[in-house]
């Protein structure tokens, strides 16, 4: 089976940085038709506004995908552009810390919503999109490749991570589920949970802060932060008809940091 994505039409969430913004640009540059999409019209359009106007490949869409007409806006930007879809890349993600004492904590409403019941919609609209330029019977083979973006927090535990580790544990069970309930139609569901990648905001996050950096690399057994990129081959590896028996997978990318016990005693 091959990688190739070329030719394909990938739409891409929270596209305008950090991975979703280089799986976009890997996508490009491995010939996909790509839609960058995100909420921030303003960083997406300084990242892609002029590859948008120059690359007959590339749309940029910027919008609310918490509402279901942004949606349905997405979608007709996309047929528009390409007249089909095959690939979703859900990768709009938000990070809050929580306060687990404080009843006025909304911070795990809020990651729910977006991190997780948002990818779920637009997982939902683009399925029925798929299915429907499929055409009527049992489809083959894939018919198309729903890629979510998740984290080593849905099964690592940090104190003041609540929010993010429920939400991002949430999007793992969805994946899965989704993956059994598209199966007849030809559509395969799966994930890519990363711990730490070397992206703007994490170079941002750790200036100045040698110690967090070194924690990091001390129990990553890689002993070093991952790329952007290696996130992104884990990715188009998903999308391709290379993973075409894969479905309700969570590939973890993360040097092997979830394999060591970090109270590093042998005791238990």
């Amino acid at each position: 089976m091959s990688f190739s994505i070329s030719g394909k039409t990938a739409v891409v969430t929270g596209a305008a940085n950090g991975v979703g913004l280089a799986i976009g640009r890997h996508f490009v540059g491995k010939g996909a038709n790509v839609v960058f999409v995100d909420m921030d019209e303003k960083a997406l359009c300084h990242e892609m506004g002029e590859e948008a106007k120059k690359e007959e490949n590339v749309r940029v869409f910027a919008g609310d995908l918490r509402k279901k007409l942004t949606i349905a806006n997405l979608l007709s930007t996309t047929i528009d552009a390409f007249e089909r879809v095959d690939i979703l890349i859900n990768a709009a993600r938000q990070v809050m810390t929580t306060d687990p004492l404080d009843p006025e904590d909304n911070s795990v409403e809020e990651l729910l919503q977006q991190n997780t019941l948002t990818a779920m919609r637009v997982s939902q609209a683009v399925a029925r999109k798929m299915i429907k330029q499929a055409g009527d019977g049992t489809p083959d083979g894939p018919i198309g490749s729903i890629v979510n973006l998740s984290s080593i927090a849905a099964r690592r535990t940090h104190p003041d991570l609540l929010a993010y580790s429920v939400s991002s544990a949430a999007l793992d069970q969805m994946t899965r589920s989704m993956a059994v309930s598209l199966a007849p139609k030809g559509i395969r569901v799966n994930a890519v949970a990363f711990g730490s990648v070397m992206s703007a905001s994490l170079k941002g996050s750790l200036k100045d802060q040698d110690d967090a950096r070194e924690a990091i690399v001390e129990n990553t057994p890689l002993n070093r932060i991952a790329s952007a990129g290696e996130v992104s081959d884990a990715v188009q590896y998903l999308a391709s008809d290379a993973s075409s028996f894969v479905t309700g997978q969570i590939i973890t990318v993360d040097g092997g940091r979830t394999l060591i016990d970090p109270a590093d005693v042998a005791v238990h």
